[in-house]
């Protein structure tokens, strides 16, 4: 049977009109699409009616896959594929199946030899690391570190160690609610000579990247409050 192909649409990282950070040829692509799989539905129709579709959005079917999402149902959306039906994916910010949970339907997608097809577009985790000045050659993504002081103070500790051990850059995330709380923790806990960098709101207009020593940070503590933030440091 003939089947469609799952295109990775790239999303902005923030409120930014979708030309600014979106190539043009992916905002032409979405036009003729008309089946998506989508991390949070109203956040996909907003960015779909931005990007040129206003007016067609009842047209479109949408299917949720997130972090709570069943792998039978992710299963279930295989079908959308058959006689030749391309399917567009969407997370909420950035390149989908990056620290995102669409990646299950990509690797269906393969077991099942559907084409997976990537399209360029804004990464949070390759902007905070290019602007970072620290090790480009040599990094790792940690994810998301433990919610739990000592748990993420242990954390924190090894994560510094690998960065020693192997002068790999170290890039994590949080959740905007306890950002400052990690900041705290990194400060409390880290070498006075780890360099750390703080990206967050990349691409919006009050973007704020700074590398600095632990050492500098502590004379001047930012708040990042619940802006999307990246973290890096080298140790």
């Amino acid at each position: 049977m003939n089947k469609g192909k799952l295109y990775l649409i790239p999303s902005p990282l923030g409120d930014n009109a979708p030309e600014e950070v979106i190539p043009a040829p992916v905002l032409e692509l979405l036009r003729r699409l008309d089946t998506f799989v989508v991390e949070e539905v109203r956040t996909a129709r907003r960015y779909l009616s931005r990007a040129g579709l206003k007016g067609h959005i009842a047209d479109l079917q949408f299917h949720e896959l997130n972090e709570h999402t069943p792998i039978r149902q992710i299963e279930g959306y295989l079908p959308l594929f058959d006689g030749g039906h391309d399917v567009g994916l969407i997370s909420e910010a950035g390149l989908p199946a990056v620290a995102d949970p669409g990646a299950q339907l990509v690797a269906l997608c393969h077991g099942a030899d559907i084409e997976v097809v990537p399209f360029v577009g804004p990464s949070s985790l390759m902007l905070a690391l290019m602007a970072s000045g620290l090790n480009g050659q040599s990094f790792a993504f940690r994810g998301y570190l433990p919610a739990k002081t000592d748990e993420r103070r242990a954390a924190i500790r090894a994560v510094e160690k690998r960065s020693a051990a192997a002068r790999e850059t170290q890039i994590f995330i949080e959740t905007p609610y306890r950002n400052d709380a990690l900041l705290a923790d990194l400060l409390a806990t880290l070498s006075p000579r780890t360099r750390l960098t703080l990206a967050a709101d990349i691409t919006l207009p009050d973007a704020f990247i700074r590398t600095r020593s632990v050492a500098a940070w502590k004379q001047s503590v930012p708040v990042i409050g619940k802006r999307p933030c990246v973290f890096l440091l080298l140790a």
